[in-house]
C-alpha cells in the first residue's frame, strides 16, 4: 500500500497537470472549430424507436459559456443525447430525463451559482463534461449528496473527492497509454515536449516515470518556452539523444510551434499527439504532412464506422443539425449518454440511487469511443479513486490526417 506521502504526491502532480498546459480549457477548446467540413465525418443510419415512458429524473448539466470562454456546441451534444435517450434510446433505467441546464462563465462566482441552483432544484445527478471549476462547485454538490459527473479531471477534488466520477482517466490515461504502445513497438526512449507553465514539466516527470519504468522505457521531458519566437534551439537540444518518439502535451498552440520546428530539426520523428494537436487550426497551420506517421491518443475517433460512433453522428443529425458533430459536442453526448449505460435506475431515482448505480458501474461502454469502458469502483488508478478509466484510443494517423487501426489500451 502507497504512504499517505505518496498519494499525496501523486493527486498533487496530476493536479498540477490539470492546471497546466496538458489538460486546461484552452487545450480542450482548441478542438471546438466549426468550421470544419462535417459531411466528411461519415455515415449516419435510422435510430431506433424506444421511447422512455417513466416519471422524469433531474440531470443537472452545467457548461461553460458566455464567458471568456464559451462551449455552446458541448451543450448541444448534451441535449441532442437527452432528446435521443428520451425519444429513441428507453431514457434513463425508462425514466426521461429533465435537464436543468447551468451556464458558468469559468470564475467562481458563477460556477457557485450553478452549484447552488443544483442543489435548490434538488437534481438526482450533476453533469459537468467540460470546465475549469470542478473544484468550485464539488464541495456544494457531493456536499448535498448528489453525486458529479465529468468527462475528464481537472482538479485535484474531481480527482479523489467521494461522490466525484471521472469517465475517463485525463493526462493519466494518456501517459500510461503511451508508455504501453512505445513498450509494444519495441521503442526504448521516448521524450516528452510540454510547455514551461509552473511545474508542469517536473509533475509529468513524476507521473510518467514509474509508468515507463515498468514498460521498460526511458523517459526524457522537455519544458520549452510558451511564448518562444523560436523553439529551434531548445528543441535541437532536447533531442540531442535521438528519441525514438516525441510526445507533445499542449494546446493547439503549443502543437503548431513544436510541429512546426519538428519539420526543420528532426522530420523523420514518430510523434505521439493529443487530441489537440491534431484540430483542424494545426493542421490549417502545419499542414497534414506534419502529422502523418503519427500515434494519436485520444478518448474519441469520430470518423470510426463503430456502431456507437455511428449512432453518435446520427443523433447529432437528427437533434443538432446545425453543430459540427466533429467538434467538442461528443464530450457533452459522451457524458449524458453514458447515464443511460447504467444499471439499477428503474424505479424510484434519487442522488443516493445514482451514486449508488455509478459506483457499481463495471466495465460500461463509453459511448462513442469504441473499446473504452468505464468502471466506478475506485479501483482504475487507486490513489486517485474518482477515476473510472485509465484507457485510451491509439490511432495511426494517416496522410490525410485520419485516424485508422484504432485499439483501445488499458494498463492495470
Amino acid at each position: 500500500m502507497k504512504s499517505p506521502v505518496a498519494l499525496r504526491r501523486i493527486v498533487r502532480t496530476t493536479a498540477v497537470l490539470g492546471c497546466a498546459s496538458v489538460l486546461t480549457l484552452g487545450t480542450l477548446t482548441a478542438c471546438a472549430d466549426d468550421s470544419s467540413d462535417s459531411s466528411s465525418a461519415g455515415e449516419t443510419s435510422s435510430l431506433p424507436s424506444n421511447a422512455a415512458t417513466d416519471d422524469p429524473i433531474k440531470v443537472g448539466f452545467i457548461t461553460p459559456e458566455g464567458g471568456a470562454v464559451t462551449t455552446p456546441m458541448v451543450r448541444e451534444g448534451g441535449e441532442a443525447a437527452v432528446e435521443f435517450l428520451n425519444n429513441n434510446g428507453g431514457g434513463i433505467g425508462g425514466h426521461k430525463i429533465d435537464l436543468v441546464v447551468c451556464k458558468q462563465q469559468e470564475e467562481p462566482a458563477s460556477a457557485t451559482k450553478c452549484a447552488n441552483q443544483m442543489v435548490e432544484e434538488k437534481v438526482s445527478v450533476v453533469v459537468s463534461p467540460l470546465g475549469a471549476q470542478g473544484a468550485v462547485m464539488l464541495p456544494i454538490i457531493a456536499g448535498a449528496g448528489i453525486p458529479f459527473v465529468a468527462q475528464a479531471p481537472v482538479s485535484q477534488a474531481e480527482m479523489a473527492t467521494p461522490g466525484s466520477f471521472m469517465l475517463s482517466g485525463g493526462i493519466v490515461a494518456v501517459m500510461a497509454g503511451q508508455a504501453a504502445t512505445a513498450a509494444k513497438d519495441g521503442l526504448k526512449k521516448v521524450t516528452v515536449i510540454i510547455g514551461d507553465s509552473g511545474d508542469a514539466a517536473a509533475s509529468v516527470k513524476a507521473l510518467g516515470e514509474p509508468m515507463f519504468k515498468r514498460a521498460n522505457v526511458e523517459l526524457n521531458v522537455v519544458s520549452i518556452p510558451v511564448a518562444a519566437a523560436d523553439l529551434t534551439p531548445q528543441i535541437t537540444a532536447g533531442l540531442a539523444d535521438n528519441p525514438d518518439a516525441v510526445s507533445i502535451l499542449g494546446d493547439s498552440r503549443q502543437c503548431i510551434s513544436v510541429l512546426k520546428t519538428l519539420q526543420t530539426v528532426a522530420p523523420e520523428a514518430t510523434k505521439y499527439l493529443i487530441a489537440s494537436c491534431i484540430d483542424k487550426p494545426v493542421l490549417d497551420a502545419v499542414g497534414n504532412e506534419a502529422v502523418s506517421g503519427s500515434k494519436a491518443f485520444t478518448t474519441v475517433n469520430l470518423s470510426s464506422d463503430d456502431p456507437s460512433v455511428t449512432q453518435y453522428r446520427s443523433v447529432m443529425a437528427q437533434y443538432a443539425p446545425d453543430t459540427d458533430p466533429a467538434g467538442l459536442a461528443y464530450i457533452g453526448y459522451q457524458v449524458v449518454a453514458a447515464l443511460g449505460e447504467l444499471n439499477g435506475l428503474e424505479g424510484t431515482v434519487d442522488a443516493q440511487t445514482f451514486k449508488k448505480a455509478l459506483s457499481e458501474a463495471k466495465d460500461v461502454p463509453l459511448p462513442a469511443a469504441p473499446g473504452i469502458t468505464f468502471t466506478c469502483n475506485g479501483q482504475a488508478f487507486p490513489p486517485l479513486t474518482s477515476l473510472c478509466s485509465k484507457a485510451i484510443l491509439v490511432s495511426d494517423v494517416t496522410a490525410d490526417a485520419k485516424l485508422e487501426n484504432t485499439v483501445a489500451t488499458n494498463t492495470n
